[in-house]
This record gives C-alpha cells, structure tokens and sequence, in this order.
C-alpha cells in the first residue's frame, strides 16, 4: 500500500467514526490537516517520519494524484499538481489555499469503506465495521499518539472542547455561528441544500445524480 492510498484510507477512517455524513460532502483543507487527519496524532499510524512527509502527501492527493478526491477550485488544483511534480516543491501552498474544498469520489469512497485492514495496522477493524456501529475511532487505535482523555480526581469529564464555527460549503470561510445562515456574507452561495428538479429530495454540493431517482443534475 503506498503512503498516498494509507493517508486517503485514515481520512476515511477517521471521517466515518466521527462523523459519517462528511463523507458525502466538500469538507475545507484546513479541517482535514486540523482536526481529521492531523499530523500529530497520526504520523504512526501513516507511516510519515516528519511533517514535511506528510504534507507533501496531503499535496499529491488534493492534486488528484490517484483520483481518489476531487479539489475546487479547479485552477487550485493545478497549482496544487504543479507544486506535487516539482523537484522541490512549496509546501507552504496548502496553508495558503487551505480554504479550499476537498471533495471525496463515490467509486474510492466505496473501496475503502469495503476493503479489509491495512496489513500495516493489525489491530484495526474493516472500515465498514467501524461505519455501521458507529465506533469511535480515536478512542480504540492503539497507534494513535494521543493518550485517551482521563476524567479528572473527582470522576467528572473535561468539558467538551467549543464547536468550530461553521463553514461555506462553497469558499470554506466561517459562517456566523449566532443566527440563521442561508447565503455566505463572502461568496454568495446559497447554504441550504439543493432539490432535485424531478423528485425535489434535497442534493448535496458535488452530486451528479440524485440519490433518490437517479435524475443527472448539473455539477454544483
């Protein structure tokens, strides 16, 4: 298994013990290196010996290397591809274009959420497994760096840690986090879902069909 399809598998992995509906949605650069696939809490389970290692992973898979996610905007993506190819290539282009949307492709998303364990990490179970009972996954890696969070001397838990703010599903920029939001103050974009012209089922950012009747719908 080569470093990018490991890195795409975890960022299944972790997305469906988290937060399984993400899996269908544009998800923000900056969330993926943040808090799903941080560096830190899993440059064991990568295989990644330094951040530049895993940086430049993250590079080849939001330049399409492999197919496995689609990147919007397009000329990001590019760039993104043209920094990949180069003999020393600026890392520093993922923090720059980090609001930028990543989107996961159906046939990949399939594989991985069918596929058996990674023969590198003995211990964790088969992605669908983890999907169908709804497992938290940071909780029962044993590769993670992380100790688990112990209640403190008097049994109670630490408090949760504040929500992040909310995000466009088209720019990645926040989102007021203390009123209704249906159109981004930054791009415009309408925030509530789409319907569908034949059945009016709502349809997410990115669909090409609908998941209710199979009507092709433009590209969002």
């Amino acid at each position: 298994m080569t470093e990018l399809e490991r890195f795409f598998r975890r960022l299944v992995a972790n997305l469906a013990g988290s937060d399984p509906a993400r899996l269908h949605r544009p998800i923000p650069l900056e969330d993926i290196l943040e808090s799903i696939v941080p560096y830190r809490s899993n440059r064991r389970a990568l295989l990644l010996e330094s951040s530049e290692d895993y940086e430049l992973v993250v590079l080849r898979l939001c330049a399409g290397e492999g197919g496995l996610v689609r990147t919007e905007p397009e000329e990001v993506r590019v760039r993104f591809a043209e920094e990949a190819a180069s003999t020393n290539p600026d890392l520093h282009v993922l923090h720059k274009f980090e609001h930028v949307l990543v989107s996961i492709r159906a046939e990949p998303l399939t594989r991985a959420l069918g596929s058996e364990p990674d023969p590198d990490l003995p211990y964790a179970p088969p992605l669908a497994t983890q999907l169908l009972a709804g497992l938290d996954l940071p909780a029962l890696d044993p590769l993670n760096d992380l100790d688990p969070i112990e209640p403190d001397a008097s049994g109670a838990a630490d408090e949760a840690p504040a929500a992040d703010p909310p995000h466009c599903l088209y720019c990645g920029d926040a989102l007021p986090g203390d009123r209704p939001v249906r159109f981004c103050p930054h791009c415009g974009q309408r925030q509530a879902p789409s319907e569908c012209p034949q059945c009016h089922s709502d349809v997410e950012p990115g669909w090409r069909h609908c998941v209710s009747c199979g009507t092709a719908l433009a590209d969002g």
